[in-house]
């Protein structure tokens, strides 16, 4: 008997090789994902404003990046004593507003020399619904203030459509080279209600099929169905019921790499995943000499590696190793 219809997905026609650098922007899912790939020791930028979920806050950034914006003190607004940016995250909040632009400029400048060389962007939107001051500006974080502070709208997909048209013809500009991977998240933001979710979800999904259609260099990775129509079942969320757990995000991890990893790539990730193995193999005995050789011969693997790969994130891998490594 069949109790499941399995999505299955075709190898894109371009694909990510480990040499590749990496831009990720978008909701937590897109955290999930990065942090995947950072294991496999891509070269990856990820969040740099942090978490954000509209896509009016996610183009924001990305013209933030391509423009280098800088930000000043006056950018900036006091709550508790603590001063916050409406378009950071709240792990970037500083009582000194000086300190505050240093750090918030440094990333900016990050990501801009960043997304100038990378090969690859992935944009995960999250929820249609945009909150917005006063003035029209979008909040990419709210930072816990009062609900008075905001307004808050649904985006139409025309509307996502449009300004990321403008978005992306001026990637190709800024880097001709960019190839872009749009998906949408599977958490569910039932916040909104379950009405409303649905509603902000097919406006996100009108949209992206909309760009990739539109785009030779934009593709769609389906995330979101995976969760939601593959896997569909209440076994495969976290206790809160809206954020998939841990066997849905490996599942949808499997179909990313198989979709868009080359063969040549998944050849080292086998390697680079017995290192990442011996990393979490924990000895009782760690000064006897088989588990020295056992360290030793797990790091000369790497450095035969590394010669190969020198592109890749080997620094803290290399460290533990290294540390670990007492020779009697």
């Amino acid at each position: 008997m069949e109790f499941r219809k399995e999505l299955q997905l075709p190898a894109f026609k371009e694909q990510i090789n480990i040499k590749n650098k990496l831009m990720l922007c978008g909701s937590c899912f897109t955290e999930n994902l990065g942090e995947k790939l950072a294991q496999m020791l891509f070269q990856v930028e990820m969040n740099p404003n942090g978490i954000l979920f509209n896509p009016k806050s996610i183009l924001n950034s990305i013209n933030s990046y391509i423009e280098n914006k800088r930000y000043q003190s006056t950018d900036f607004f006091l709550h508790n004593e603590v001063y916050y940016s409406w378009q950071y995250h709240s792990r970037f909040s500083n009582i000194n507003p000086e300190k505050l632009s240093s750090e918030i400029n440094q990333t900016q400048d990050n990501a801009h020399h960043w997304l100038k060389s990378c090969d690859w962007l992935i944009l995960t939107l999250g929820s249609s619904f945009v909150y917005e001051l006063a003035t029209g500006e979008a909040a990419a974080n709210c930072h816990k203030m009062p609900a008075n502070y905001f307004s808050r709208r649904l985006m139409s997909s025309n509307e996502i459509i449009h300004d990321f048209f403008e978005l992306f013809n001026k990637l190709a500009d800024f880097n001709p080279k960019l190839q872009i991977i749009l998906t949408i998240s599977p958490v569910r933001h039932l916040r909104d209600g379950f009405v409303e979710n649905n509603r902000s979800k097919a406006m996100l999904i009108q949209a992206v099929h909309q760009l990739a259609e539109s785009f030779s260099n934009v593709f769609y990775f389906p995330a979101y169905e995976l969760v939601l129509d593959d896997l569909r079942d209440y076994r495969f969320f976290a206790e809160d019921m809206t954020h998939p757990n841990y066997l849905a995000t490996q599942y949808v991890w499997e179909k990313f790499i198989t979709a868009f990893i080359d063969k040549e790539s998944l050849g080292w990730m086998k390697e680079i995943n017995t290192l990442n193995a011996a990393r979490a193999h924990k000895s009782f005995h760690p000064e006897t000499n088989a588990h020295q050789l056992f360290l030793q011969k797990n790091l000369d693997k790497l450095t035969d590696l590394k010669k190969i790969l020198p592109q890749l994130s080997w620094h803290q891998l290399e460290k533990y190793f290294k540390d670990s490594l007492h020779l009697v």
